[in-house]
C-alpha cells in the first residue's frame, strides 16, 4: 500500500471534497420544505439544460461503464463496442417517450412510471408489477457502482470491505439530507473529472505504446491467438445478431430503468429535455473513447489482480500515469460511481414510497410521510447493495446485471407504449409480464458459460440452437422475453375485451401528454425557483 501513497491521499482527499457537496447540496436552490417527493426525490422539478445534461449524463454512464466496457474489449474484443450504438440510439427513443411522460407527469404529479400506469390503466395490480420490476432490476445496478470502487482499491493495494462500506456509508448520509440535489451537484465535478482523464488517455497513453497502428496490430494479435471463436476485434457470423439485439434491447431498456425517468422528471420543461437528447450523445463519444482503453491495455500487457477483469483499467493507469494524475483518475472512477448509486437509491425509493406503501400500506399518507418513508427506503437500498457485494462474488452480481436488462424490457408494453394507446388492456398487460418475465428468467437459467463453470445465468446471449434452429447463432434474451410479453399482451387483450372484462377509467386526456413550463393543466407545482 505505501508505494501507492500518493495515489490514496488524492483519491480520498477529492472523494471527501465531493462528499462535502452532497451535504452542502442541501441549501442550494433551497426550497422552504424539503419533506416532500417533488422537493427531495425530484429536487422541486426545476432543474434547467445544464444541470439536467451533467445529471443525466452521470446517472446513465456509471462507474462500472468506466471499468466493464473497456474489460470487455479486452477479453473479449468487438463485442464490447455494443455499448457504443446503444447510447446513440437510445436518446432520439427517449426523446419520443420521456417528453410525453413528463408531461402528463406534471399534469398529475406523478413521481415513478407506476404512477402513470397506475392512473392510465386503472390498475393497482399493474401499477405494482411495475414497481416491483423496477425496484428489483435497480437494486443489482446499484450494487455494480461498488465493482468501480473495489478495482480501484484493489489497485492502490487497499483491500477488505471496510472501505466501501465507509464510502457508502458517507453517500447515505448526504443523499438522506440533501435529495436529488446532492448528485446533481457532484454530476459536474464527476463529469468534468471523467472527461479530463479520458482526453489525457487518448492522448498520452498511445504516444507512449508507439501510436494507435500499435495497439490495434497489438489487439490483432491476441484475439487471432485465442481460442474463442467469439472472440476478436471483428464481429463474425455467430455473434452478428447477438450484437445488435443486446445493443437494441439495451437501448430500449435504459429508458425505463427509475433512475433514467427520475433525472429527467426533474427537468424545468420539455425544451429542457429536448436539447439534452439532441446533446447527451456528446457522452457516447466519450465511450467510445473508454471502450478503447481495453484495446490499449492489451498493447500495454496490462493483466487483472487474480481473476478479475475489472481491475484491467485502474491497472493500466497505475503502469502509464504518473503517480498523482493516477489518483485523479482514481477519483474520478469511484466519484463515477457516487452519482448513479444516489439516483438509483431515490428512484427506487420513490416506487417503493409511491406504489406499494401509499397504495397498500397508508393511503392517507401527507408529503411528510412519504418524503420520510422514502428518505429510510434509500437508506436499505444502499445497505442491500453493499450486502450484495459482501455475500456474491463479482462475476455473478454483474450477471445480476445482464439479468436487470431482460426484467426491466417487460415493463415496456404498459409505460412506454401507454404512453402513445391504450390499445392494451390491463389484463392482456398483466398477462403478457407474466409471460414475458418467465421466459426471460427460463431463458437465463439455460444459458450457460463452461469458461467459468457457470452452468446457469451465465450471461445474457440465448442459443438459437436450443430453440430448434441449426445454428451457433445467440440472440439477445431480453428482445425474444419481450417478444413473448407482446405476443401474450395482443392475445389477452382479445380474451379480455372478448370476455368483456372491465377497462377501468383512464384519468389522463390527450392533452395532458403536451402540457408545459407555466400550462395551466400543470398539479399545482411551482416551477420559477
Amino acid at each position: 500500500m505505501s508505494e501507492h501513497l500518493t495515489e490514496i491521499i488524492i483519491f480520498t482527499f477529492l472523494f471527501l471534497l465531493v462528499s462535502g457537496m452532497g451535504f452542502v447540496a442541501a441549501r442550494w436552490r433551497r426550497p422552504n420544505d424539503l419533506a416532500t417527493l417533488d422537493e427531495w426525490g425530484l429536487g422541486g422539478r426545476s432543474f434547467g439544460s445544464w444541470i439536467t445534461w451533467f445529471l443525466v449524463g452521470g446517472d446513465l454512464y456509471t462507474a462500472y461503464t468506466f471499468v466493464a466496457v473497456p474489460a470487455l474489449l479486452w477479453g473479449a474484443g468487438a463485442t464490447g463496442f455494443f455499448a457504443v450504438p446503444y447510447t446513440i440510439v437510445v436518446y432520439p427513443i427517449v426523446f419520443l417517450v420521456l417528453v410525453r411522460l413528463w408531461s402528463v407527469s406534471h399534469v398529475h404529479g406523478f413521481v415513478t412510471p407506476a404512477d402513470f400506469v397506475r392512473a392510465r390503466f386503472d390498475s393497482p395490480t399493474l401499477a405494482l408489477l411495475i414497481a416491483v420490476t423496477g425496484i428489483v432490476a435497480t437494486m443489482p445496478y446499484i450494487a455494480l457502482q461498488l465493482v468501480g470502487i473495489e478495482a480501484v482499491l484493489k489497485t492502490m493495494g487497499v483491500t477488505g470491505h471496510l472501505p466501501i462500506i465507509i464510502a457508502f456509508a458517507i453517500l447515505a448520509a448526504y443523499t438522506y439530507q440533501s435529495g436529488l440535489r446532492a448528485p446533481a451537484l457532484i454530476a459536474f465535478v464527476k463529469d468534468t473529472l471523467i472527461y479530463l482523464v479520458i482526453i489525457v488517455a487518448v492522448i498520452v497513453i498511445p504516444a507512449k505504446l508507439g501510436g494507435w497502428d500499435g495497439i490495434f496490430d497489438a489487439a490483432k494479435a491476441k484475439f487471432d491467438a485465442s481460442p474463442a471463436p467469439g472472440d476478436g476485434p471483428l464481429l463474425n457470423a455467430n455473434n452478428q445478431l447477438q450484437y445488435v439485439t443486446l445493443a437494441l434491447g439495451s437501448a430500449l431498456a435504459l429508458f425505463l430503468y427509475p433512475h433514467s425517468v427520475t433525472g429527467v422528471l426533474a427537468s424545468r420543461n420539455r425544451d429542457v429535455i429536448k436539447r439534452n437528447m439532441s446533446a447527451l450523445p456528446a457522452y457516447s463519444l466519450l465511450l467510445g473513447l473508454i471502450a478503447l482503453l481495453g484495446y490499449m491495455a492489451i498493447a500495454a500487457g496490462v493483466k487483472p489482480i487474480g481473476t478479475d477483469n475489472n481491475t484491467i483499467v485502474p491497472q493500466l493507469f497505475d503502469k502509464m500515469f504518473p503517480d498523482w494524475f493516477a489518483g485523479v483518475a482514481y477519483a474520478a472512477v469511484g466519484i463515477g460511481a457516487l452519482v448513479p448509486a444516489a439516483i438509483m437509491s431515490i428512484a427506487a425509493a420513490n416506487l417503493f414510497t409511491r406504489n406499494i406503501y401509499r397504495e397498500y400500506l397508508k393511503r392517507d399518507a401527507t408529503d411528510a410521510d412519504e418524503a420520510r418513508v422514502s428518505k429510510i427506503t434509500s437508506l436499505l437500498v444502499k445497505v442491500g447493495a453493499v450486502l450484495c457485494i459482501l455475500f456474491l462474488d463479482t462475476g455473478f452480481s454483474i450477471d445480476l446485471q445482464l439479468i436487470g436488462g431482460v426484467i426491466i424490457l417487460q415493463t415496456l408494453p404498459a409505460v412506454a407504449l401507454g404512453l402513445y394507446t391504450r390499445w392494451f388492456h390491463r389484463a392482456g398487460l398483466i398477462a403478457g409480464w407474466i409471460a414475458g418475465m418467465a421466459a426471460g428468467m427460463i431463458m437465463l437459467y439455460n444459458i450457460s458459460n463452461p469458461a467459468t463453470g457457470k452452468m446457469h445465468f451465465a450471461g445474457s446471449a440465448f442459443p438459437l440452437e436450443q430453440l430448434g434452429f441449426d445454428t451457433k447463432m445467440t440472440v439477445y434474451a431480453g428482445i425474444l422475453a419481450l417478444l413473448v410479453n407482446l405476443a401474450v399482451a395482443v392475445i389477452g387483450t382479445f380474451v379480455a375485451r372478448g370476455a368483456r372484462l372491465g377497462e377501468g377509467n383512464d384519468v389522463t386526456q390527450p392533452d395532458h401528454y403536451f402540457a408545459d413550463e407555466g400550462d395551466p393543466r400543470v398539479k399545482e407545482l411551482d416551477l420559477t425557483h
